[in-house]
């Protein structure tokens, strides 16, 4: 059965809601001090269009937030389900919260806002799934088993913080460097082709220079 199409207001809101929740992840990991017009301003809507969906700078972060949070749990869940090969279970969790790219919202914006108790329910539950899909690889004797829980909360981090060149090239260099990380989180420790050119010097150099 499919659903109803929406109205043409209704699409319009659906479609700035969406507008300003990009616009909110670009602005916010940029400069999670910017006032929320720089928000308004980024998605091409009205600063009144943009407070009557969400009141205030903490609610339009609380959202931002817990569509990361959801995001998060959708991508282990899967993993979970996945009742192939262990290793490849686990490697496509780790691939899919890179490609997900919640881990930038946690970089910049916690302890930025007041968190609501749907936050903390959530939170509690990708702490679940993540020591699950963490016990199961170990389980299996896939994954090195003195890495941690934590350890992999802090690999996703470190990877989530390259930011050579546009979306595309650092999609490219994450994947690369998370592909390096897992030929040493695997047991037996692989050594497999990395995927994607690598860092050049002119990549590394330019982040000296100013922002046009």
């Amino acid at each position: 059965m499919t659903s109803a199409p929406m109205s043409g207001r209704k699409a319009q809101a659906a479609r700035n809601d969406e507008l300003i929740l990009q616009a909110a992840r670009a602005v916010f990991t940029a400069d999670p001090g910017a006032p929320i017009a720089a928000v308004a301003e980024r998605a091409g809507v009205g600063i009144s269009a943009l407070y009557r969906r969400y009141p205030s700078k903490e609610a339009l972060l609380q959202k931002l937030c817990g569509d990361g949070l959801k995001l998060y749990i959708e991508v282990t869940e899967r993993a979970l389900a996945d009742d192939g090969d262990p290793w490849e279970a686990f490697a496509g969790y780790l691939r899919g919260i890179v490609d997900a790219d919640t881990n930038s919202l946690t970089i910049k914006l916690a302890g930025t806002f007041q968190p609501t108790e749907e936050l903390y329910h959530d939170a509690a539950r990708s702490a679940v799934v993540a020591t699950e899909v963490h016990r199961r690889a170990v389980e299996a004797g896939v994954l090195r088993p003195d890495v941690t829980v934590s350890d992999i909360a802090l690999l996703f981090e470190q990877i989530a913080s390259i930011k050579l060149g546009g979306e595309e090239r650092a999609s490219e260099l994450r994947h690369r460097f998370l592909a390096l990380a897992m030929d040493g989180l695997r047991v037996p420790p692989a050594h497999r082709g990395l995927p994607g050119p690598p860092t050049t010097d002119e990549e590394l150099s330019a982040r000296w220079s100013p922002s046009a």
